[in-house]
């Protein structure tokens, strides 16, 4: 039974082939047809490569152009400044020379200044010190002749307050013990002593 089926299903195949016409395309004819696309994108890569490399060619063409452009432009001022350089170059360096003997110049005079400044704060510290002694030699002075002044004018002046003070006090016992009249005052007389 398998042999019968199988000579229905060939028989059937035939018959398919003919019916469908694309079944009858065989194998070499797929291989053509794939080499033919794969030849047509190589064709196309190369259209697009040989595209790009006239772009690369007339951007290179211009950028060669711009830097022609450029050196034309440049040069002149790079020889001018190599020029400017030269010249000035000497002069430059005499200035520095002039600065740094200035500088040094400088640096001698501060020191010496720092000294004469340091030796005026000195004798003027001194000089104060000097001052502050006289000035409190003179206070002290003045002081004592204020004690001895005081002590000669406060003493008499307390010794003859003294006398005063004795001399009432003699006079108000004088009048204490002096003998009153032989008739006592009355009640509406007035009293001596007041």
């Amino acid at each position: 039974m398998e042999g019968a089926l199988k000579k229905v299903v060939a028989g059937d195949l035939r018959s398919l082939r003919e019916i469908d016409p694309m079944h009858s395309v065989d194998t070499q004819t797929i291989q053509l047809i794939i080499i033919g696309i794969a030849a047509l994108a190589v064709v196309m890569q190369a259209v697009v490569l040989i595209a790009i490399l006239v772009a690369l060619k007339k951007a290179a063409t211009s950028m060669h152009a711009d830097i022609q452009e450029l050196r034309t432009s440049v040069t002149p001022l790079l020889l001018d400044s190599r020029d400017f350089i030269t010249r000035v170059a000497p002069k430059i360096e005499s200035t520095t020379n002039d600065v740094a003997e200035i500088v040094h110049t400088l640096r001698e005079k501060t020191e010496a200044l720092d000294t004469t400044v340091t030796e005026i704060m000195g004798r003027a510290q001194r000089q104060t010190t000097r001052v502050d002694g006289m000035v409190t030699d003179v206070l002290d002075s003045v002081d004592k002749v204020g004690d001895f002044v005081a002590n000669a004018v406060s003493k008499p002046v307390r010794q003859i307050s003294a006398l005063v003070a004795s001399a009432r006090a003699v006079v108000q016992s004088l009048n204490e013990t002096a003998p009153r009249s032989h008739a006592a005052p009355g009640p509406g007389d007035p009293d001596p002593s007041a």
